[in-house]
């Protein structure tokens, strides 16, 4: 079991149940961004025409910034990062509208 907290900050929570943080607990013994990533669009989005907000091409969608443990996950290996158990993951879009 892995146990990860998922926050959807800069206005993203709406697509997920206008809920910011989401604490999971996903039974797997070892997990990627990409896996999490599945997860997250498979259970956490309600609305399913919403997945290309968060999504483009299969990868989070540019102008949303992704934070490990508060570090930018390019410098981690983006989809390819191993979740550890007690990981933050953060998704923040820059895009706001107006």
């Amino acid at each position: 079991m892995i146990k990860v907290r998922v926050e959807f900050l800069g206005g993203l929570d709406v697509v997920f149940s206008k809920q910011r943080v989401h604490d999971l607990t996903i039974d797997a013994e070892e997990l990627s961004m990409q896996g999490l990533i599945d997860y997250i669009v498979q259970n956490l989005i309600t609305n399913k025409n919403d997945v290309d907000v968060f999504l483009e091409d299969d990868n989070i969608r540019p102008g949303i910034i992704t934070l490990i443990n508060d570090t930018d996950w390019e410098l981690e290996g983006e989809m390819e990062y191993e979740v550890c158990d007690g990981d933050v993951i953060s998704f923040t879009s820059t895009l706001h509208g107006g």
